[in-house]
């Protein structure tokens, strides 16, 4: 098998949209430009940009959470975050840095490919449509580990696709598409080589190409995968013996099999989003079907060549595969169809290539990114910002901090604390084991460090008693006709913000009593 003459042609001197660094850098510039506009939202932005700064203040391989192993996800997003977080201070911006990078490998990955199997203008149509996707946009910088994790696993598809269809097989690009494989592992655990292998899998097998999934098991191959994904994964099991139980049988074989979690939608809840998440661009879904069955009778099929249709044979599998894939469990979220957003540009790609409305409606569509983004940062909804800088400017690293019965996480990466804050609830709620929600994620946390559990996870009951401590106490809570932080002696209100309080109390000699 050889690449096309119009691949051939691709890497010609050319137009600057037909260039890798110009492309690219633009695609980087487009992500990256409004990505701190916005304050983070709850829970997920709050929660995951909290994690990577305390991880950053500790060892660095830990995920912490109020001080506490947080094993909900693997690393590598808050690897990317701590940084930039390094480099350039905690922020909204650097907190987003992961799933810009997952959004940049993405888009990379799909111009790279189509440029070399269809040409550069179906590469620009393309890119111009996942760029300019909304979905996508957001996506690009939402703080959590959806889009890293499409990316990585769209980059590993489309490079052991390279590494089989350029004549022999091609070890650079195996060996590219194993390390893919190993960064999705630590961008979200088992999905980042099960969702690739059941995309390429069965589209070789398909073809009867059962030796090409044995070339794909090369040694070297396996050894980068293991040399990369494993490392953490076993030290983590060796300084908490729990972890492989926790993260790989809870977090990913419960969840997906049972019912008990959070999101749970009907089975066709992906087949009907989909479509309406990748507006504008899905408009031309009818006209790239049509063209599709107008050519299987000739043979021309989705493409000019067996190569070109054996790609876009490969994309439209990919799409089927990770929509039924996740349409299996009960509990469903959007980010979880972002690895369909590159195959399914690329079906668009050829027919949006041929259409006079394509740059018009890129234009608007770009707009329309830019407004949500504009939106969101004017409205802040659930943001607690204010409250949090205004923490930040009057605390002492000797007082404490105490997070009144919500995970105000914002909040407290706002206020850069040096030490965890405190978190008052009802620890002892019988219900909390079968509760899909913050209070049970830092249960869970505590069983890996129970010593630090027994000082940050404070019995709500004991909320007057924290001013006998002879530390000042700074008390954050949503807000409340009737606030649990007023109950606190001597408390007075700080700020009152959109959203949540900011009080104070000072310590003061208690008796036996309290």
């Amino acid at each position: 098998m050889t690449a096309t003459p119009t691949a051939g042609a691709a890497t010609a001197p050319g137009p600057w949209w037909a260039r890798a660094p110009q492309v690219l850098g633009l695609l980087a510039l487009w992500l990256l430009a409004t990505a701190g506009l916005r304050p983070l939202l709850l829970p997920d932005e709050g929660r995951y940009a909290e994690v990577a700064r305390e991880m950053l203040a500790g060892d660095g391989l830990v995920p912490l959470l109020n001080g506490l192993p947080f094993f909900h996800k693997p690393p590598l997003t808050y690897w990317v975050d701590i940084a930039g977080m390094a480099l350039f201070g905690p922020s909204a911006f650097t907190a987003r840095l992961g799933p810009a990078l997952g959004a940049w490998l993405m888009g990379a990955a799909l111009w790279l490919s189509l440029r070399h199997r269809l040409g550069p203008a179906t590469a620009g149509a393309g890119l111009l449509a996942l760029a300019t996707c909304p979905f996508f946009f957001i996506g690009g910088q939402y703080a959590n580990h959806d889009m890293l994790v499409a990316g990585t696993l769209s980059l590993a598809v489309l490079c052991l696709y390279r590494a089989l269809e350029d004549g022999p097989p091609q070890r650079r690009w195996l060996l590219a598409g194993w390390a893919a494989c190993a960064l999705a592992v630590l961008a979200k655990g088992l999905i980042g080589i099960v969702l690739p292998a059941l995309v390429i899998g069965p589209w070789l097998l398909a073809q009867g190409r059962w030796r090409d999934v044995l070339r794909l098991l090369h040694p070297a191959g396996l050894a980068v995968f293991a040399a990369i994904a494993l490392p953490w994964y076993v030290l983590m099991q060796q300084r908490y013996p729990g972890f492989f139980d926790y993260f790989i049988v809870e977090q990913h074989f419960r969840r997906f099999a049972q019912v008990g979690f959070n999101n749970q939608q009907r089975w066709w809840f992906f087949v009907l989003v989909l479509p309406a998440l990748t507006l504008p661009w899905s408009a031309w879904l009818p006209a790239a079907v049509k063209r599709a069955v107008a050519g299987i009778g000739t043979g021309t099929g989705l493409g000019s060549t067996p190569a070109d249709r054996r790609f876009l044979g490969l994309m439209a599998w990919w799409v089927v595969a990770i929509v039924g894939f996740f349409s299996l469990p009960a509990s469903k979220l959007v980010g979880y169809i972002l690895p369909v957003l590159a195959p399914w540009c690329a079906l668009l790609a050829p027919v949006l290539a041929a259409s006079r409305w394509r740059k018009p409606v890129a234009a608007a569509a770009a707009l329309l990114c830019l407004g949500l983004v504009a939106g969101l940062a004017a409205y802040a909804p659930q943001s607690n910002r204010e409250v949090g800088r205004a923490l930040r400017a009057q605390v002492a690293p000797q007082d404490l901090v105490v997070l009144v019965d919500e995970a105000l996480n914002d909040a407290v990466f706002e206020a850069r604390l040096p030490q965890p804050a405190l978190v008052a609830s009802d620890w002892a709620d019988p219900e909390l084991p079968r509760r899909d929600n913050w209070r049970k994620e830092l249960a869970d946390a505590a069983r890996f460090d129970p010593a630090t559990a027994a000082r940050v996870l404070l019995p709500i009951a004991q909320l007057p008693q924290l001013v006998c401590r002879g530390q000042r106490v700074w008390l954050l809570e949503p807000n409340h006709d009737a606030p649990r932080a007023a109950q606190v002696p001597g408390a007075q209100l700080v700020l009152k913000g959109r959203h949540s309080t900011l009080w104070r109390a000072e310590p003061r000699a208690c008796t036996a009593a309290g």
